[in-house]
């Protein structure tokens, strides 16, 4: 069986294309954006876990610790992520816990929109210093 085409819809593939990539383009510009805010998000989770833990050995100290970190996320991402880095030591379950927590802001839609805030946070259980 052969379709018979009507006249009119001679060249219509080009509007077609045009319409649908009107849509296309947004959504898959979208899914790279939320990629990108994944992205730094874990690095700032992954690098914090690995300042708290070097602020929690026994010959660790806080300020080692966020520089841990910093250089981790300067590695990564870019220095100007590895601003924010904080350095507490709180109980949980009575042991002593170190939390460091890296901050970060990301333009939420494209290169030069709104920015948003990203963290991450690291726990380690404190050594006993001896």
């Amino acid at each position: 069986m052969t379709r018979r085409r009507r006249a009119g819809d001679r060249g219509s593939a080009v509007a077609d294309y045009c319409l649908v990539m009107v849509l296309l383009v947004p959504l898959v510009l979208g899914v790279l954006q939320v990629g990108f805010v994944l992205h730094v998000r874990n690095t700032l989770t992954a690098a914090a876990a690995d300042g708290a833990r070097v602020a929690a050995r026994a010959d660790g100290s806080a300020d080692s610790g966020a520089d841990r970190t910093r250089e981790a996320i300067s590695r990564a991402l870019s220095p100007r992520h590895a601003r924010q880095v904080t350095v507490t030591t709180e109980k949980v379950a009575g042991q002593p816990v170190v939390v460091v927590r890296a901050e970060s802001t990301v333009p939420a839609l494209g290169v030069f929109g709104p920015q948003m805030d990203v963290s991450g946070t690291g726990r380690a259980i404190l050594e006993p210093r001896l």
